[in-house]
């Protein structure tokens, strides 16, 4: 009982109350809870989820109330001796280093093509999608691939590098919408066998490669669409210089990634766990160092609120497809899939991450750069 006093006193700004009439309100079905989450911070709340030990309608709400409230730091991200080893891992080695830039392909994007093919829009898109003037997943989705065109200044002919191509999304809307062509590169075997399908008869390379590996530019302009997350923070020099070594002189590099408002050590341990092994969220202090003497910074775009509506799209289609997903992944993973998607929009939510398209440019745009939105 005191547990469950001591927790519901560290909820109470948040105006989340345990067992409570909202549907933000947590319902607890076993109450271990409450010593499993002192013991475990947020990788029990994470594991405890999975496992049905509690239930909460709106898990998005939920978590944004938490971040939102400034209890964050004390129920998310408290700091147990369990969590000790996960904190000093991070902190000391370089888990994104070249012998362990496939592990998050293996366990998160080789999982199944068909969970992702139902997850997705059509144009099998994971990153973020542009809301602006959209009203569906697909068309939000074709915004965003046509936005990050638009800002590079693509026209036909031209030779992009897509680092984390994903299943090709954005090669192909160059390739079919610009006339361009150009090369993706994944750490993933299951994106890259359907990539190649996709891309089938059109003037797009893909490759299972580290960024650390490519060697064949200079390329006319440079993106990254969800991948910087998984480069790590001891390593964003290295993959700086990477780029601008692949990059033509007047190209530009465009970066599209997760940021945290804050610089953080460690990334979250059930985020790590289960989802981007040895993923790492940059800030803004630590993107500038790793650009720093090498590039111009061009542009800053910031649009976090729309991964909100896009993680909602994704967990939608996911839902739906739970019954024929079912008998393959099973019920704890649809537990720990719900999770991840809703409480991610939570974060987005309450502004506690937020989503960055960053241009840069070797040498600085002559005239100077004008900002497209």
């Amino acid at each position: 009982m005191r547990s469950r006093e001591y927790i519901a006193r560290l909820l109470a700004p948040s105006g989340v109350i345990l067992d409570g009439p909202n549907p933000w309100d947590p319902q607890i079905h076993d109450e271990r809870l409450f010593g499993r989450f002192l013991s475990g911070g947020s990788l029990a709340v994470g594991e405890s989820y999975m496992d049905g030990w509690w239930d909460v309608d709106d898990l998005s709400e939920f978590t944004a109330r938490v971040l939102r409230s400034g209890v964050a730091n004390q129920v998310f991200s408290m700091k147990t001796l369990k969590l000790l080893p996960h904190v000093l891992r991070h902190r000391f080695l370089n888990l994104q280093n070249k012998n362990r830039a496939f592990e998050v392909g293996e366990k998160h994007y080789d999982i199944g093509n068909d969970l992702y093919e139902r997850m997705l829009d059509p144009t099998m898109t994971y990153t973020c999608a542009y809301w602006k003037d959209a009203s569906t997943l697909e068309e939000a989705q074709g915004a965003k691939l046509d936005l990050v065109c638009r800002k590079i200044g693509l026209k036909k002919g031209d030779r992009i590098l897509d680092i984390g191509c994903g299943w090709g999304s954005f090669l192909i809307h160059a390739a079919l919408r610009y006339g361009a062509s150009g090369v993706g590169v994944t750490v993933s075997s299951a994106q890259a066998e359907l990539a190649r399908k996709r891309t089938k008869g059109m003037p797009i390379e893909i490759r299972v490669q580290d960024y650390r590996d490519i060697a064949d530019g200079p390329y006319d302009h440079v993106v990254s669409l969800g991948m910087f997350e998984h480069v790590g923070r001891k390593n964003y020099r290295t993959y700086m210089e990477t780029v601008k070594k692949l990059l033509k002189e007047d190209g530009l590099f465009l970066l599209h990634t997760i940021g945290n408002n804050r610089t953080a050590f460690s990334a979250d341990p059930w985020i790590d766990r289960y989802i981007f092994p040895n993923g790492y969220i940059p800030s803004p202090e630590l993107i500038g160092r790793g650009i720093s003497d090498l590039f111009v910074l061009e542009d800053w775009h910031n649009f976090g609120v729309d991964y909100e509506k896009t993680l909602l799209a994704w967990f939608k289609n996911f839902d739906i497809a739970r019954p024929s997903l079912r008998e393959k992944y099973g019920d704890t993973f649809y537990r720990m899939w719900k999770y991840y998607l809703l409480t991610t929009a939570g974060g987005f939510r309450a502004r506690y991450t937020s989503l960055w398209q960053i241009v840069l440019s070797p040498n600085g745009v002559q005239g100077g750069y004008r900002s497209i939105r």
